[in-house]
């Protein structure tokens, strides 16, 4: 596999007028800012976007952006796979906001849901300090649910990907509705 180009904010900035930008996080984040004229489509959704990303790609430079960089990495991976050369921008959307760079937000749109990486805390943490309790009240063994879950944060970090952050990615509050999905798909297409 091959490691993604990843292009610095400014670098990105300057050259916005001549990329397309594809936002890999859930909708809510997209909600709470993203770079100007990115285009939602959540990292599980890039193999239905292929077609139109790599028609996209044909045309010009994609841009592939997350919160921190490591979904973005992840799904340029996805894109190499399928023939489809595409950059990360460094440190996502959280570098471009560190310096200084305007995020947009959807006009109407909902109110922006937690981060993915907050929203993984906040389950992990839930998750071990039931198993301690239940540890303690009912039966020790219940402890096993805690170190499961450290284990699962310990693969998660060595290995760059988080299994937990790909089950809460199919919630809901955290899923595309068909119709803007649809939606981005065509201005991909019309780009």
């Amino acid at each position: 596999m091959t490691t993604p180009t990843p292009l610095a904010s400014d670098e990105a900035r300057t050259r916005l007028h001549e990329l397309t930008v594809i936002d890999v996080r859930t909708p809510g984040e997209y909600a709470g800012g993203h770079l100007p004229g990115a285009l939602n489509i959540p990292l599980d959704q890039i193999p239905r976007a292929l077609p139109d990303i790599r028609h996209a790609a044909g045309r010009g430079d994609v841009l592939v952006v997350c919160a921190s960089g490591a979904r973005s990495e992840n799904a340029c991976r996805i894109l190499a796979e399928n023939g489809v050369t595409a950059a990360t921008l460094s440190g996502g959307t959280g570098a471009w906001a560190a310096d200084g760079h305007e995020l947009h937000h959807p006009p109407g749109a909902a109110r922006a849901t937690w981060g993915m990486e907050r929203q993984v805390r906040l389950t992990a943490g839930a998750i071990v300090l039931l198993g301690l309790l239940l540890g303690l009240v009912v039966h020790p063994a219940f402890q096993l649910i805690s170190a499961g879950i450290a284990g699962g944060l310990v693969f998660s970090a060595l290995t760059n990907t988080c299994g937990m952050a790909a089950m809460l990615a199919k919630l809901p509050h955290n899923r595309p509705r068909a119709a803007d999905l649809d939606q981005t798909l065509a201005a991909l297409r019309n780009r």
